[in-house]
């Protein structure tokens, strides 16, 4: 900045610059750090509900279930799930404890069913075993979207290439074809 601006003044341009710069890289690497966490959050969803739902299925209650699958699993989603048998078996209400699995991004519909299962009794394998089908589809649509977002964005190179140059050898000589034609007859 000081060669293009001069003086004091490009200094003092060049540390805005590199300051703004700063602050939008440290934005975008907070939000990628985000985004990262609840993609690994969501990933770990639908084996949490299949076990879950196993566990169910074997006889163990919602604050078993919860326990196994947590010794079973590394990550937020068996941090939380910890979090929530220890509340439990220290006599939570189902209705307060369950909702803090649900803080997690897309495990709503998981904390929904298993909080209806502590609270009633209802036996949560049925639903628990769809949520899971649903949080692998649902994971399985994102999935295919990445795919085909990449497909679009591997293209943009090639038409930042191939769009100038056949403006140039395809649309050009025609333009200038059409131009010494018209002004020629004058």
């Amino acid at each position: 900045m000081v060669i293009l601006v001069g003086g004091m003044g490009g200094v003092l341009a060049g540390l805005a610059v590199g300051f703004g710069a700063h602050r939008c890289l440290a934005r975008q690497r907070g939000a990628e750090a985000a985004r990262l966490a609840a993609a690994e959050v969501r990933a770990a969803l639908a084996p949490a509900g299949d076990l879950l739902a196993a566990c169910l299925a074997a006889g163990a209650g919602p604050r078993e279930a919860a326990e196994a699958v947590a010794r079973s699993l590394d990550g937020p989603v068996a941090d939380r799930l910890r979090q929530v048998a220890a509340e439990l078996r220290l006599g939570g209400e189902p209705a307060a404890v369950w909702p803090r699995l649900a803080e997690l991004p897309g495990a709503e519909g998981l904390a929904r069913c298993m909080e209806r299962a502590g609270i009633s009794g209802v036996p949560a394998v049925e639903s628990a075993s769809r949520t899971a089908a649903a949080l692998r589809a649902e994971q399985a649509r994102a999935v295919v979207a990445r795919g085909r977002r990449a497909g679009v964005l591997v293209t943009m190179p090639l038409s930042a290439c191939f769009l100038p140059a056949f403006l140039a050898l395809g649309v050009a000589p025609v333009l200038i074809g059409l131009a010494s034609g018209l002004l020629g007859r004058n």
